[in-house]
């Protein structure tokens, strides 16, 4: 009867290494207090603020006065001149704040005959009654002030406007709303708009204000075609159905963008810029379809990448990539890798078509690989041939796929080989594609065929994958990332009869940084009749972990710490199996290329602790 195994190693040498690590990093973050007396020179007087919190800490920060404490030479005659126009200084950025009728104290104070000793300025403020919104009006005029296909908009400007009656009048406040809703018409269907006329009246005697803000929309836009300036190399009419700007949509920003953001991820261009043709209209159009002109440097034919690596998985490594953007007699593009490792050695290649008007494209590949798993270690080699089309959210594909397996290590079953029809789909909904916050993806892959040799027998495999990022509700008065629960769960089995001799590399091993942690990597699975580790037809695989921000060094945006429960199975048989648990902590660090995460996991079977190492999200 099939059992299930683990490897036994430890991880407590690399886990203090990495603590030490994260206290050093930890301690060079702190920042040194900028505004210390010792940061500066001597000053010629001193200043204090007695005022209300807010008005206090504007006035120390932007108040006049400030720029002169450092001159020593400052005569007492020059320092009183500065008194009598920092009045008006004072009053001006009360305005700002929605305080025009404030008291204001200037008081020169001699200190003790003390040449060292300076002289005293005392600021003493009471703001009065703050300005509130009387009325606030926001109005629409010239080209398609009556649009009905952009009454919503209007609406939605109105109902948003972000100083509504009651509301305390700022300077800073004022500017926001009226940008708002510059932004929310120029975002949109708009991007033309412009704010025609803006008036602030304020009633210092009834410390009340009436707002009146009045935007132009302008000629409705909807997109036209896709133009690419700048095209030598490679062909532009392929790229622009990888662009897939939708045309005759109406405008939007974030659809120029995504699109800027596809031809920029496409790797046939070092640079990309998409600007909207408002400049076609003309006067009195009310709806206008422009191109759009996409500026771009083309990259270089050919680009060799190297890299090294190092994870708790398969260790340190060594890579080639190379890719080329225009294999000759086809116009495909190939992307080869070179792979050297301990465990995990490998020589790839793919070769793929620009898509087609429906977005799909073609691709051939072949990898060579000599991988250990679990007990054995097998020399394979992959061919796969198909269509697939990429999404914003969903990617796809079907192809036929090719497998050989060739085990060594005593007792290693027999050399096979099969071919097998797939289909594969993942969708990801996630906030932020490199540091998600919250959403879920999902992916799943299917596929029948038979095997070659040793014999030929039908079979099938299909596997899924699923993760959701749960954000929980925020404790009051918190700021900044809210913390989440995530979940993970994956799984996956072969169906074929118990003699059936289906190649090794598509059986199921688990453990590791990306399945169940506390175990070593592929250290879960099956044991053969001769006791030892091989990949499993069933598969299981599930975590619950609880992500939280942390403050490092005053930063609460780029820091979290986690707790975690995984579990995973594979077996065999679905009569007899075993679950392993592993439980643990761990940090995590947003990086500019994507989350590094470090955790230290216990594992329940092997009782013992082990560091787990990632960079970077994949889903």
């Amino acid at each position: 009867m099939p059992k299930p195994f683990l490897s036994k190693t430890s991880a407590l040498p690399p886990a203090f290494l990495l603590a030490s690590a994260l206290l050093l990093s930890g301690c060079s973050l702190l920042s040194k207090d900028r505004n210390s007396p010792s940061a500066a020179g001597p000053a010629s007087f001193t200043l204090e603020v007695q005022a209300p919190k807010d008005v206090r800490e504007l006035l120390q920060e932007h108040m006049e006065l400030q720029r002169y404490r450092q001159l020593s030479d400052l005569r007492r005659s020059e320092l009183g001149r500065l008194l009598g126009a920092a009045d008006a200084n004072i009053r001006s950025l009360l305005g700002t704040m929605g305080y025009f009728s404030p008291s204001i104290e200037l008081q020169l104070i001699d200190t003790p005959d003390d040449p060292d000793t300076p002289l005293k300025v005392l600021v003493k403020v009471e703001p009065g009654t703050p300005t509130t919104i009387a009325q606030a009006r926001v109005d629409f005029s010239g080209t398609n002030a009556d649009d009905p296909k952009g009454l919503n908009m209007r609406e939605g400007i109105r109902r948003n406007w972000a100083l509504p009656e009651g509301a305390q009048f700022t300077q800073s406040a004022w500017s926001n709303a009226k940008n708002d809703g510059i932004r929310r018409l120029q975002n949109r269907r708009y991007p033309t708009a412009s704010l025609t006329e803006s008036r602030a009246d304020i009633d210092t005697d009834t410390q009340q204000a009436q707002l009146t803000a009045t935007y132009e929309p302008g000629p409705a836009y909807y997109f036209g075609p896709l133009v690419i300036e700048g095209a030598q190399r490679y062909n532009p009419s392929g790229l622009i159905r990888l662009a897939r700007l939708p045309v005759g949509d109406e405008y939007r920003q974030t659809t120029l963008l995504d699109t800027q953001q596809r031809l920029a991820n496409s790797g046939y261009y070092d640079s990309v810029f998409l600007t909207l043709a408002t400049e076609v209209a003309q006067p009195g159009d009310t709806e206008v379809h422009a191109p759009v002109i996409a500026q771009v440097r083309e990259a270089k034919l050919q680009k060799w990448v190297y890299g090294l690596g190092v994870s708790t998985d398969t260790g340190f490594r060594f890579s080639v990539d190379h890719t080329h953007n225009r294999v000759p007699y086809l116009d495909w593009r190939a992307q080869s890798k070179l792979q050297l490792d301990k465990k995990n050695p490998l020589l790839s290649t793919r070769i793929t078509s620009l898509p087609d008007y429906s977005g799909w494209n073609y691709f051939v590949g072949g990898k060579a690989a000599r991988e250990e798993l679990a007990d054995y270690t097998a020399n394979s080699v992959s061919l796969v041939a198909g269509r697939g089309k990429s999404e914003d959210k969903i990617d796809r594909g079907y192809y036929l796929q090719y497998d050989m397996a060739k085990a060594q290590g005593e007792g290693a079953p027999p050399s096979s080989s099969s071919l097998t029809l797939n289909y594969g789909w993942t969708g990801r909904y996630f906030n932020n594609p490199t540091s998600p916050t919250r959403g879920y993806g999902l992916g799943w892959e299917v596929g029948a065929g038979s095997t070659i040799t040793p014999e030929r027998k039908p079979f099938g495999r299909m596997a899924a994958r699923w993760l959701y990022l749960m954000p929980l509700d925020r404790a009051e008065g918190e700021t900044g990332r809210r913390s989440r629960l995530a979940f993970r769960a994956n799984g996956g089995a072969v169906i074929a009869n118990s003699n059936t001799v289906v190649p090794i590399t598509q059986l199921f091993l688990s453990g590791g940084d990306t399945t169940v942690r506390g175990y070593s990597y592929q250290s879960i699975g099956a044991r053969t009749d001769n006791g030892k580790l091989i990949g499993g037809r069933y598969m299981a695989s599930g975590s619950v972990e609880w992500q939280r921000p942390i403050t490092i060094a005053g930063n609460r945006n780029d820091w979290e710490h986690a707790m975690f429960v995984d579990a995973g199975t594979v077996t065999d048989s679905l009569d007899t199996y075993t679950v392993f648990l592993g439980v643990g902590t761990g940090i995590r660090w947003r990086s500019p290329v994507g989350p590094l995460q470090a955790d230290l996991a216990y594992g329940l079977e092997t009782k013992k602790v082990r560091l787990h190492l990632r960079l970077g999200f994949n889903f």
